[in-house]
């Protein structure tokens, strides 16, 4: 059976729904709260926890065949990476851009016509936005006049996981495919590596918001997905206890179908040699039995 999907912001683009919460969202740019920091700034004038202005900063763009499966297909998910970020993780691979900023300021408008290139030209499968949660607001709008001009790939949210429940009430049937990380169980982890408090309780209520939302993950006939959640899970040096924790919250409150992606990539870099327990590589028995203690959970797991 063939499965003829349209995303849900199409609906509310023709509704006048999406205009609305375009407007509602752009409001922050004058007194942000759109994640957990609550910094309330004008980031016309003034910076917050993110470092982020009211202008969108991207460091590059372009089909990535390097993210999941189900996104990459033939022709590969169409990446936008921004600037900044609203975590402070020590093991970051990607610090120029998450602490720097490394990037180019761009207007909504040209984020816009980045999506459609995305889809036009390189005939991406879906639009995948990494690292957004700061700049909900100017995606939103750009989300508003791709659609105008015929955007109809499905949308990724590819996150930190340190999400506030108002900003994903304003993605709802606007987001088709959530992407969170999932990083830690327990919150001095959080605090110590990532710099942030209550990780774990902030994590667990937005992944059953996402949940909420759009459900485990849905796959057409060629392997592609287009609905649904996707939860990565980066495995740390030492942390087995931690990891398990994780896949038991997953297994318990969250859709049977989610897809999770259990990773052994860790490697040491940026700060992370500052920290003794996690300046190694991941011990490969730990990873071993943690896989295994997903299977027996009867969990999803990306292969």
């Amino acid at each position: 059976m063939q499965i003829n999907y349209e995303p849900n912001y199409r609906k509310l683009l023709a509704s006048g729904k999406l205009q609305e919460r375009v407007k509602k969202a752009l409001k922050q740019l004058t007194e942000c709260n759109l994640c957990p920091h609550n910094c309330g700034v004008n980031r016309k004038e003034e910076l917050g926890f993110c470092r982020a202005t009211d202008k969108v900063v991207i460091s590059n763009y372009g089909p990535h065949m390097g993210e999941e499966a189900p996104l990459v297909g033939k022709y590969g998910s169409g990446t936008i990476f921004f600037g900044y970020c609203n975590m402070r993780c020590v093991f970051c691979q990607n610090c120029e851009l998450s602490f720097g900023g490394e990037g180019e300021l761009i207007s909504n408008k040209k984020l816009a016509e980045i999506m459609l290139k995305l889809q036009d030209y390189y005939k991406c499968h879906n639009i995948n936005f990494v690292t957004p949660t700061h700049f909900v607001a100017n995606i939103l709008e750009a989300v508003l006049l791709a659609a105008e001009k015929g955007l109809t790939l499905p949308l990724v949210y590819n996150c930190g996981g340190y999400e506030k429940l108002e900003t994903l009430t304003l993605l709802e049937n606007v987001i088709d495919i959530y992407m969170p990380d999932f990083k830690y169980n327990l919150a001095e982890r959080g605090q110590k590596y990532s710099k942030i408090k209550n990780y774990p309780e902030i994590v667990k209520m937005a992944l059953k918001e996402m949940d909420r939302q759009v459900g485990g993950l849905k796959i057409n006939e060629q392997g592609i997905a287009y609905k649904g959640l996707i939860i990565r899970h980066l495995m740390m040096p030492g942390g087995l206890a931690d990891t398990k924790e994780v896949l038991k919250f997953i297994k318990e409150e969250l859709s049977s179908d989610c897809l999770v992606n259990l990773m052994d990539q860790y490697y040491p870099t940026h700060q992370a040699f500052n920290y003794k327990e996690i300046s190694k590589r991941l011990n490969t028995k730990e990873f071993e039995e943690a896989l295994e203690y997903a299977n027996k959970l009867g969990l999803r797991i990306l292969n």
